[in-house]
């Protein structure tokens, strides 16, 4: 698997007819419709974009407000938020056009059965190349960030994810595949630090100690994270629907660094 720039969204559908795609449109030219019926919208999200609005930052531009102005000339209604993803990471989220919708695909979410595969640029190669991260987190209000504790601290929630290694820069960095199994609020991230490979860029779940060597050899704006594939039913009919992002601009020319520093090796 080697994916660059000129990959293009794939998407499988068993609705013929129902839905009325909006490949590759764009709404204020920087965000990419990638499908769009009655139902939902699902859209590739720019890094350095909210996916909803902060109460306290009400002036920073969001998905939510994106959708907002796309359906202003059709009267449709506000969107309803169905997941989220980080502001600095990039790739594919969904929203509902109405309640029953909205409702439909939570359920999904809460049940764990949307499939949910992310890219990961991170530091050092884990071993063994393929596996599965189990940890038991807590959310830190005070902090804002999401910390690992005991397996018996009775404040923890189970976070599960399994990784691949795509593709290894020698030892400094690899090119991660990774699939949740659970969803908790930033936990590819935190998982990733806890095992000893924080991702590229990552300045928020960083320990004192990490050896960042390969994030100060190959500066990088933000978290080296892409939420690359999607894939659930329906809400109306259950059919399955899949959609595939193509790796942004800024983390293929990271990958283009470390092959051109480091001796490659893919998977």
């Amino acid at each position: 698997m080697r994916l660059s720039v000129g990959d293009v969204v794939r998407v499988w559908m068993d609705r013929p007819g129902s839905a009325r795609p909006r490949l590759g449109a764009f709404v204020d030219g920087d965000l990419r419709i990638v499908h769009e019926d009655e139902d939902l919208i699902v859209v590739d999200k720019p890094p350095g974009l909210l996916t909803v609005p902060l109460d306290r930052r009400t002036a920073a531009l969001s998905v939510f407000d994106l959708i907002e102005r796309h359906w202003r000339s059709q009267q449709k209604r506000r969107p309803l938020i169905v997941h989220r993803i980080d502001r600095d990471t990039s790739g594919l989220v969904v929203f509902a056009v109405h309640a029953r919708a909205q409702h439909a695909l939570k359920e999904q979410f809460r049940h764990r059965e949307p499939e949910r595969v992310y890219l990961a640029v991170v530091s050092g190669v884990p071993q063994p190349a393929e596996g599965e991260w189990r940890d038991r987190l807590v959310w830190s209000q005070a902090a804002l960030i999401q910390r690992g504790v005991r397996a018996d601290d009775p404040r923890g929630v189970e976070a599960i994810s399994a990784y691949r290694v795509v593709e290894a820069f020698g030892s400094a960095a690899s090119l991660l595949e990774v699939r949740l199994e659970t969803g908790k609020q930033n936990q590819i991230r935190v998982q990733a630090q806890l095992h000893g490979h924080p991702l590229i860029g990552e300045r928020r779940y960083v320990g004192a100690d990490d050896v960042a060597g390969a994030r100060r050899s190959v500066p990088f704006p933000r978290q080296a994270l892409h939420a690359y594939r999607l894939a659930f039913r329906h809400p109306a009919d259950g059919s399955p629907l899949r959609f595939e992002a193509p790796v942004p601009t800024d983390l293929a020319e990271l990958l283009e660094e470390f092959r051109v520093s480091g001796s490659t090796r893919r998977r």
